[in-house]
């Protein structure tokens, strides 16, 4: 288990490695941070101390190498926009994408995991055609179709909920919180919502297609020639060896929620990283975005690595592979 996670932690730095390079060459060929910094009234002098001073006249590979430091250090530098430091602004951006996220996946898994339960063991009752024709809607459908519509139903035509913002916030620490506030609540159910759709239907599907694939093995057959309930059989059998591929896409999909939430971001106003870099983006806020890149690289890498050490949990088999390799 050891080599495993070794193994697994020189991965990732591979791949941390791989999207600081790409991170870097954004302040190389994505426009040039002096002219981002100045105005058009600097002389062509205080621009070339501009550089020297920011080592932009180093060779490439020890800019590369101080980025790297810099980065390990949570040293992005200063936003062009806002002229303060970006991991300021990442820190106060921070816990409305986590909290948005992580209620987007939790929804997803409750909802998806028990309708993907229900339509493989009722294949043709009525609701479980419903269930099925739903996420058909939830995968066509895109994001911000989607935020547009429960906005136009509930908080235009039924006036229930908000339409933007995050509501009312509780800090604790350094951390901010909508969830201890009702109208931070209120405000997070739409844009969770919004995210968490295609999620729940992809997990639904998943689910279905991979419990009526278990519920033939031979092992199930065995398992109710025994004499086993069929609730012993279903859930304490058939769904657990359906979890192993159902974790595999909970947590790549997470990572995706908080790599592309800024859609959502947009639509509802949530003052997350997503509304962060599209706005770096519009004013080519470099700092931002490399370090968005890195944030989000660095979530993905956490994330895979969790689950493969959850694998060892869930299935024996891996376990035993892991201790032998």
């Amino acid at each position: 288990m050891l080599a495993f996670i070794i193994r697994r932690l020189l991965q990732a730095i591979v791949v941390m490695l791989t999207v600081a390079l790409i991170a870097f060459t954004l302040f190389r060929f994505v426009g040039d941070p002096v002219n981002q910094m100045v105005g058009i009234e600097t002389s062509a002098e205080e621009r070339a101390q501009l550089r020297q001073d920011l080592g932009l006249n180093d060779p490439v590979v020890f800019q590369f190498v101080r980025f790297i430091g810099n980065a390990a250090r949570l040293n992005f530098g200063s936003s062009y926009q806002f002229k303060t430091p970006v991991i300021d602004l990442i820190a106060d951006r921070l816990p409305a994408t986590l909290e948005l996220a992580f209620v987007s996946a939790l929804f997803s898994l409750l909802v998806g995991i028990p309708m993907g339960v229900y339509t493989a063991l009722h294949q043709r009752s009525i609701l479980s055609n419903v269930f099925l024709a739903a996420s058909l809607i939830g995968i066509s459908l895109p994001t911000f179709l989607i935020g547009i519509l429960l906005i136009f139903l509930f908080p235009v035509t039924l006036h229930i909920l908000p339409s933007f913002g995050r509501g009312d916030v509780v800090h604790i620490g350094f951390w901010s919180t909508g969830l201890l506030t009702a109208s931070g609540l209120k405000a997070l159910v739409l844009p969770a919502v919004t995210l968490g759709l295609f999620q729940m239907t992809l997990i639904m599907r998943l689910v279905r297609g991979e419990m009526l694939e278990v519920l033939r093995t031979d092992y199930i057959k065995f398992a109710r020639a025994r004499g086993l309930s069929d609730r012993a059989v279903n859930f304490g059998h058939a769904l657990k060896n359906t979890l192993v591929p159902v974790m595999t896409i909970a947590g790549l999909q997470l990572g995706s929620i908080i790599a592309f939430a800024l859609i959502t971001e947009s639509v509802f106003q949530w003052p997350g990283m997503g509304l962060l870099f599209l706005r770096a983006v519009q004013n080519v806020d470099i700092p931002i975005m490399s370090a968005y890149l890195l944030l989000v690289a660095l979530i993905f890498v956490i994330i895979n690595l969790t689950v493969d050490l959850l694998y060892a949990v869930v299935d024996p088999r891996i376990r035993i592979d892991a201790r032998t390799a």
